[in-house]
């Protein structure tokens, strides 16, 4: 693998992006901020109190790590798989001197970089309505990075798998979607049988949840354990985006 070419792919994207940017940060943008203005107005007017944090204050953070990592899977699914199979990009650009795992890479910076972009907008506007209680928020930004890393090695891995784009339903469904709800994004785990908060501690966002939160709060201490479980995880996870993108491709 070469980095300068590898830049050069997420270079392209980045392109791509800088041409579409206003209904793809709009659409990005408003899924996350219907939740909390949902969840954190109307059942925080039920919900007083979470740990002694305002309901909206306490799920506020947790906004920030799921719309980052929706930013990265979204990107790194169905954005990946249409380059791939329908627009081809991946055939010119193959045709080029960059190479499978040059290719590979660039598509892994680019989920991470939206990542970050998209973290970044929802923790601005989290703290200009005075959801964040400590500017310590902004080194959660290296980990953003991270967790999109990890996301969108997950995701590749299944886009080198799925037989078709239809099946991203079940990507969805069986594997975002409880790992949203479960992550302790909206209630604490604790008082959830002890089977469900074990699943949800192999769960990356639900250490980026911690993460973001504690940031948040000023309590940077107390998440050494989630950092060192992220950097595992992209550690760990890295080879297999490139070994099963490989044989997707070259078959």
């Amino acid at each position: 693998m070469n980095l300068r070419r590898a830049f050069r792919v997420f270079q392209r994207n980045l392109t791509v992006f800088s041409k579409l940017y206003k209904s793809s940060l709009a659409l990005n943008f408003a899924e996350p901020a219907l939740y909390l203005w949902a969840l954190g107005l109307g059942l925080g007017a039920y919900v007083k109190e979470i740990n002694g944090v305002p309901y909206i204050n306490f799920i506020a953070p947790g906004m920030i790590a799921s719309s980052a990592m929706f930013a990265a899977v979204y990107e790194t699914t169905y954005g990946t798989y249409v380059r791939m199979t329908y627009q081809k990009t991946f055939d010119a650009i193959l045709a080029t001197p960059v190479n499978i795992y040059d290719l590979v890479a660039g598509e892994l910076m680019w989920g991470a970089a939206k990542s970050v972009l998209y973290g970044t907008i929802i923790m601005l506007v989290i703290s200009i309505f005075g959801l964040v209680d400590s500017a310590a928020v902004i080194a959660a930004l290296p980990l953003i990075f991270i967790s999109g890393i990890i996301f969108s090695e997950i995701s590749m891995v299944f886009v080198a798998i799925v037989p078709g784009i239809d099946s991203f339903n079940y990507f969805y469904t069986l594997f975002m979607t409880p790992m949203f709800l479960f992550s302790g994004i909206f209630f604490p785990l604790d008082n959830l049988p002890p089977l469900v908060a074990n699943i949800a501690f192999f769960t990356p966002l639900y250490h980026m949840v911690n993460v973001c939160r504690s940031f948040a709060q000023g309590h940077m201490a107390g998440v050494w354990l989630d950092v060192l479980w992220l950097l595992a995880a992209a550690a760990i996870l890295a080879p297999f985006p490139f070994r099963l993108m490989k044989k997707r491709i070259v078959r």
